[in-house]
């Protein structure tokens, strides 16, 4: 569970050979049992707008698309929104902008996080609010660490340099190096929790694994801590980005269950975030591959949960999604198969709430310590998501498999009891218990 260096992930890039890339999967599904335990994370992204400077060649919001509705969302909107999230049982969210807001400019950002935390429902709100939006100085990052959100995430696209330029050719985005260190600068700027990632499909992958785990390295001798996520998304088409049809790079299923196990190998304590672009299918076989962050019921435009729930929000259409769902379940769907790969759903944000954070974090996470808090938080916020959102058949089958893991899976007996103890506390209606 030390990871692996660059040189050892090259020779396994190489390798193609079934039973060999079987270890390989059977290896990155261990590490990831070892260190986190049999639990997913399940999260929401929220798109608060869509207005962009950029012209990105793969994203439906590029400047250049003349077809796309541009809003940014109103704060009344946005507590809308986050009030359809609470109802589904979301208790985690990405906040996602453009790379423009509004007139307010990087203060709409901030409102609207202080929205969404300000949001309540008789079931709870939102617990932790993680953030994907432009790259910011260093005192703007200072400022939005002081709006209490978790991780920091921003995905370099491509490291390919001369790929980068090729399709990000106007807009802030534009800025090869700016982007490649604002992870460093938001460091810098207080942040503990960074996420970081690559779009597959625009540059040979190969390439962009080797280049991850450079910037990876960069990080850990710079600050002692790397990642705290890492996603893998593929390129989906998206309207207005004819590129986005025929990615220039294009993954195969098997090429992309390659990266999944390597990364989780390479970066052992790394969360893996996959997202709703893949299929239910894909998204099975990632949970056994070492994925550990999916969402779930995920909206990719501005409003998007609120149109599903009225159907009629004005200026809403599904051609303004920032791309094409590959997974469009309800939440509860995804829950129930999730179940039924034998994995327990997590909706917990202890760590941010505890300040277990940055290396904190890592030193619990890299020797597989983190997993002696990761299953007990599953468990209980499964069992409140069971016993506010679930229907009985579900409610029967998760308590069942929340009884079984207590058992089978939390080893210290002092631990084993007091989970019981918070558990119980949690069904006489008690919300927002953790350790």
């Amino acid at each position: 569970m030390h990871g692996i260096a660059r040189d050892e992930a090259l020779a396994l890039l190489s390798v193609n050979d079934r039973e060999l890339m079987q270890e390989t999967y059977e290896t990155a599904r261990w590490i990831k049992n070892e260190i986190y335990g049999n639990r997913i994370v399940i999260f929401a992204p929220l798109y608060i707008s869509n207005l962009c400077e950029n012209d990105c060649a793969y994203c439906a919001f590029r400047k250049a698309n003349k077809d796309l509705i541009r809003r940014a969302l109103s704060q009344d909107e946005i507590r809308r929104e986050t009030e359809v999230l609470l109802a589904q049982g979301q208790k985690r969210v990405l906040l996602v902008a453009g790379e423009s807001y509004n007139e307010e400019g990087l203060g709409y950002v901030f409102k609207s996080i202080d929205t969404i935390y300000s949001v309540k429902n008789e079931k709870g709100s939102i617990r932790r609010i993680n953030v994907n939006i432009a790259p910011l100085s260093v005192e703007e990052f200072r400022e939005l660490h002081r709006h209490n959100i978790g991780t920091y995430q921003l995905f370099q696209e491509t490291y390919h340099e001369p790929t980068y330029r090729r399709l990000h050719p106007r807009g802030p985005k534009a800025d090869y190096n700016f982007r490649l260190e604002s992870i460093d600068r938001a460091f810098e700027g207080g942040f503990d929790d960074v996420g970081i990632g690559v779009l597959f499909g625009l540059y040979d992958w190969r390439y962009e694994i080797l280049a991850l785990l450079s910037h990876i390295e960069h990080l850990e001798n710079k600050f002692g801590v790397g990642p705290h996520t890492i996603s893998v998304p593929r390129i989906e088409p998206a309207n207005g980005a004819p590129l986005s049809f025929n990615p220039p790079h294009a993954v195969s299923d098997d090429d992309f269950k390659k990266i999944i196990a390597l990364i989780r190998i390479a970066v052992p304590y790394t969360g893996i975030i996959l997202s709703t672009r893949e299929g239910a299918a894909m998204r099975r076989l990632a949970f056994e591959l070492g994925v550990s962050q999916i969402s779930a019921g995920s909206r990719t435009n501005p409003g998007g949960y609120t149109h599903d729930e009225t159907g009629a929000a004005q200026g809403v259409t599904a051609t303004d999604c920032q791309f094409s769902l590959g997974d469009t379940r309800p939440i509860i769907e995804v829950v129930r198969d999730i179940m039924g790969h034998g994995h327990i759903p997590s909706f917990c944000t202890a760590c941010y709430r505890l300040g277990r954070v940055g290396k904190d974090f890592m030193d619990l996470a890299k020797p597989g310590l983190i997993k002696h808090n990761c299953l007990p938080n599953a468990v209980l916020t499964f069992a409140e998501y069971l016993i506010d959102f679930g229907d009985d058949p579900l409610r029967v089958e998760g308590f069942a498999m929340i009884d079984n893991m207590i058992d089978s899976e939390i080893e210290n007996a002092d631990l084993r009891e007091r989970v019981r103890s918070h558990l119980a506390r949690v069904r006489e209606g008690k919300r927002d218990i953790y350790v």
